[in-house]
């Protein structure tokens, strides 16, 4: 018999050639084995129905060749009592030592309900082998079944399935019986299992984290409370109704199981109450995590009542174990971890971003005007912060320390300007497109896709004001400066670093690598302010300053109230500011000590360290290729920096908001013909 890790590894099935003997199957049953080598077995048991045989075989389109194979091995069965006698008896061993209750009640749920913890699971399950030599049959499972096998579980017809039931039922009749299961027969697994998911439900509905959150009307009636003694109640209705109960005793049985299913519904309801709760005070991945588990149990408990209460259980379980299939196989896959549980976070962040980002889009020319004004008092900011950061280049610090102090001096001017209600215009994409994608909720009719595309153009003359306002304000200043100081003969910028730039910035270079690389940090530092706002309601910081004990004595009750809100309004400005300026700061300091060659390209920025390059060379620098070269990177350095940060911002609210693709094809199209038709009015403001 094949050793056990020829079965661990994921690894393709023989050809056909190879061969898959039936015969040799069934004379390697062997009863007295080992526990690994009778799972082994059955392992390779459903490898050989999974395959096509060696000579060709002709059957029905319509019917999966696992099940063929699994009527020619119970035929086979039938035919030879010395084969089937083996196959009942390891079946029967194999019963006898694995916990069944920990597939049913345990499989696809982690100990801990917390998000971490199923992350961590999965990475297990993905990246570790599985041992054979278990007594938990969930454990086996992952062994047992592959992508795909779920199909042919819900093909299997009822001849078939009495026939399985049959070689199941005389295998369990063989194992031997605990006293307390005599009653129960097979389904006392389900029972126990049932019992088992009651109670985690019950747990986690009167878990603090969850209960705070619960609407108190739909705890009214103690749904949680009630969950474990209702199935205790119908285990006791089924024990005392025995196998051949009256009708009775089985009107009782499914009184009992009706209760229990009513208030599976109310314990639901209940949770999902959580929901709303978060869409209002903020989301927590954890406890979006719990709620999920906590459905995905009730729903456990429904499907196991189906068995147990069917008065042909084989199609139900059969049902189940497909199920279980499927999730095992939805299981292995982080993604959908990371794209189920962080949607509404997600959809969360994209709303604060949204409601930061409409104050970035103008609409009218009064608008337009006020943007190019604050756009001007930030570039007028940066202009020195272009200064600071050659002064800090000039101290001659560690990478580390160079990066951490131009990321500090970054995120001081970005504070700055927002605490002045300025703009930094590359910052705005990022946290308009979440308010755009609000504009996509209705795409039923072509004025609602019209509409967008307003919104679109909008947007773009927005960020138009908002990058000639930086540079119109930020290039001049220090081309002044520059003038200033090398006339009295210490220019701040000098020969070496102004021949750095002109070298460094060239749209020869790299450059536009590193203009929307800058855009990703954009669009990160949006992110994280979301977040940190998220996080500020969730865990309600507002009130806990507003009435925080010592701020209240020593300020007053309106001034803490005035501080609460003013962190409030600001949280999200000042954790976007500050994050986006310590990554421009040290992101590249923390690549290069990785021999990463990145490096950031702003476009307010960059302009500002061509300017002084101007300012130090003079009108001579005119007749250089090298200057114009990063002039003409300007431009592009600007179309980078707000297009990918607004296409990775937009991509997310898209996904987070659920616009199906259908309806973003139509957008895009939209976009694309405005684009052809009126050109201008992505640039000029309406008149």
């Amino acid at each position: 018999m094949a050793g056990p890790s020829s079965f661990f590894r994921r690894r393709r099935p023989p050809p056909a050639s190879q061969g898959w003997d039936l015969s040799g199957l069934l004379s390697a049953a062997d009863p007295r084995a080992e526990s690994a080598q009778r799972h082994l077995w059955l392992v390779r048991l459903l490898d050989w129905m999974r395959h096509a045989p060696t000579s060709a075989q002709a059957y029905a389109a319509d019917t999966p060749l696992p099940v063929l194979r699994l009527r020619q091995f119970l035929k086979v069965l039938d035919q030879h009592p010395e084969h089937r006698e083996r196959v009942v008896a390891l079946l029967a061993a194999v019963w006898t030592e694995l916990d069944a209750t920990a597939l049913w009640a345990d499989f696809g749920f982690t100990p801990r309900a917390a998000f971490m913890d199923e992350l961590l699971d999965r990475l297990r399950v993905r990246l570790l082998p599985a041992s054979p030599d278990t007594t938990d049959l969930a454990e086996l499972f992952f062994l047992l079944f592959r992508a795909g096998d779920a199909e042919w579980l819900h093909a299997l017809d009822e001849a078939t399935l009495a026939d399985l039931a049959r070689l199941l039922r005389e295998a369990v009749a063989l194992a031997p019986v605990r006293k307390a299961d005599a009653a129960l027969g097979w389904r006392a697994s389900l029972y126990d299992a049932i019992t088992v998911l009651t109670s985690q439900i019950r747990a986690a509905g009167l878990s603090s984290d969850l209960r705070r959150r619960i609407d108190p009307k739909l705890l009214a009636d103690r749904p949680f409370k009630q969950l474990a003694r209702a199935s205790e109640q119908l285990l006791e209705a089924i024990e005392g109704a025995g196998p051949a109960p009256s009708d009775e005793q089985r009107a009782a049985v499914m009184r009992e199981a009706q209760y229990l299913r009513a208030l599976l519904d109310a314990c639901r309801r209940a949770a999902d109450s959580v929901h709303e709760h978060l869409e209002e005070y903020g989301v927590s991945v954890d406890i979006v995590f719990r709620v999920d588990q906590l459905h995905k149990r009730a729903q456990r408990v429904e499907a196991l009542l189906d068995v147990v209460l069917s008065e042909a259980p084989a199609a139900e379980l059969a049902r189940v174990v497909a199920d279980l299939v499927d999730h095992a196989q939805r299981r292995r896959s982080i993604r959908a971890l990371f794209t189920q549980h962080y949607s509404m976070l997600a959809r969360k962040v994209a709303e604060r971003s949204a409601e930061t980002g409409e104050h970035y889009i103008t609409r009218s020319r009064e608008e337009y005007r006020l943007m190019l004004e604050r756009a001007t008092g930030g570039g007028a900011v940066l202009a020195a912060t272009t200064f600071a950061k050659f002064a800090i280049l000039a101290l001659g610090l560690s990478a580390f320390w160079a990066g951490f102090g131009a990321g500090l001096n970054y995120a001081l001017s970005f504070v700055f300007i927002h605490l002045m209600h300025w703009t930094v215009a590359t910052k705005q994409p990022a946290m308009t497109a979440p308010a755009m994608v609000d504009k996509l909720q209705d795409l039923s009719h072509d004025e609602a896709v019209e509409g967008f595309v307003d919104e679109v153009a909008h947007l773009m003359r927005s960020q138009v004001a908002g990058i000639l306002g930086n540079l119109l304000a930020v290039a001049p200043l220090v081309i002044l400066v520059q003038w200033a100081t090398k006339a009295v003969g210490h220019p701040l910028v000098g020969a070496h670093d102004s021949g750095h730039v002109l070298h460094a910035l060239t749209f020869l270079g790299p450059t536009l690598f590193y203009a929307a690389f800058t855009g990703v940090l954009l669009f990160l530092s949006s992110q994280i302010a979301g977040w940190a706002e998220n996080a500020f309601v969730l865990h309600r910081l507002e009130s806990a300053l507003r009435h925080h004990p010592k701020l209240v004595a020593r300020f007053g009750a309106a001034r803490a109230d005035a501080w609460a809100g003013w962190w409030r309004r600001n949280v999200s400005g000042l954790a976007a500011n500050i994050s986006l300026g310590l990554m421009l700061g040290l992101v590249p300091a923390v690549a290069g000590f990785f021999a990463l060659p990145l490096d950031v390209r702003h476009v307010t920025l960059s302009t500002g360290q061509i300017a002084a390059a101007l300012g130090y060379y003079g009108s001579p620098v005119l007749a250089e290729p090298a200057f114009w070269w990063c002039v003409a990177a300007i431009p592009f350095t600007g179309l980078l920096n707000v297009g990918v940060s607004f296409y990775c911002a937009f991509r997310l609210a898209l996904r987070a908001r659920g616009v199906r693709v259908s309806d973003r094809k139509r957008v895009y199209a939209a976009i694309r013909r405005r684009i052809r038709t009126q050109p201008m009015s992505f640039f000029r403001p309406p008149r």
